[in-house]
């Protein structure tokens, strides 16, 4: 399912124009965004949550040629699923 897929499914499933779900969604995307740039955490209960953990700097290799090389350190996102979407996917 892409992003238009999705638009269209909340369209339908919430009897609501596909402009309306499409601001909803990018709503809900740009707030997820904005909290995570903050260091901060988004948890939907049942669902899952999202949070930004730090990732140090480290020595890697190119594949190519065996050198070593200096990975920078950076932010990454990460998502626990909550025990809801696991059971149902687990089913």
């Amino acid at each position: 399912m892409n992003k238009s897929d999705l638009i269209d499914a909340i369209a339908a499933d919430a009897g609501i124009t596909k402009a309306a779900a499409k601001a909803a969604l990018e709503s809900f995307l740009g707030n997820v965004e904005g909290t995570l740039k903050k260091g901060g955490r988004v948890s939907l209960v049942g669902f899952g949550s999202w949070s930004v953990s730090k990732r140090a700097a480290r020595d890697g290799r190119n594949p190519q040629t065996g050198k070593t090389i200096k990975i920078a350190a950076k932010n990454v996102v990460k998502f626990k699923a909550g025990a809801d979407l696991e059971g149902s996917v687990n089913k």
